[in-house]
């Protein structure tokens, strides 16, 4: 991925956390929130390759941040627009690939909390997203049409959350830029990534 997408990606989270503090400064009854994240996944690839590679499977683990945006619509219920970013390293068996990657997803979230506790739960639907590993050896793909499932659970304490998730994805489409003996530039619909992570993170939830 290159530097100016990555600054696109943080520059539209940090307007996002700019633009939801304006608002909710501005009324300030509104049930705004804003909750930035430090990530770390670790968890497991399954790919089916197309002939005459062989299905596969591999591991992805690093370190991301993330960030949910939406509305208190009570004090024990939330919902709003949940982003991750992340640099892990992405690893497969069958090719031998190893390297650095960047992913991206997004989705809708909905959750509940304990005011008096501190313990919440919540769901995201994973809307899109993308897997973007670094070229390795002859090897050069990037997943994309990410759709799946983020689950977790967290303990707030004073002004930070810590928290456990459970992340399914599946990419829908391949992007060939280099794989072997295939064809170079092409996309493949019927190679699919699946991923299942678990996620630990420190949150830090704010209210207006």
């Amino acid at each position: 991925m290159s530097n100016t997408t990555f600054r696109k990606h943080i520059l539209l989270i940090v307007l996002s956390f700019g633009g939801f503090t304006s608002l909710a400064r501005a009324d300030s009854n509104g049930g705004l929130f804003v909750e930035p994240a430090l990530t770390y996944e670790n968890g497991s690839n399954s790919i089916n390759f197309p002939s005459p590679l062989s299905d596969s499977s591999g591991n992805i683990t690093g370190f991301g941040i993330g960030a949910r945006v939406g509305f208190h619509l009570s004090d024990a219920f939330f919902a709003g627009i949940d982003a991750r970013y992340a640099m892990p390293k992405f690893t497969d068996s069958s090719v031998s690939y190893d390297a650095k990657a960047v992913a991206f997803n997004w989705g809708p979230t909905v959750g509940l909390q304990m005011p008096g506790i501190g313990l919440r739960v919540w769901g995201t639907y994973v809307l899109d997203g993308y897997l973007d590993p670094e070229k390795s050896g002859n090897f050069d793909v990037k997943f994309e049409k990410a759709t799946g499932t983020r689950f977790g659970a967290g303990f707030r304490i004073l002004a930070l959350s810590l928290n456990l998730e459970y992340q399914q994805v599946k990419y829908g489409q391949t992007d060939f830029e280099q794989i072997g003996p295939l064809p170079s530039g092409t996309t493949g619909s019927n190679t699919q990534l699946t991923n299942k992570t678990w996620i630990a993170s420190v949150s830090f939830p704010m209210t207006f």
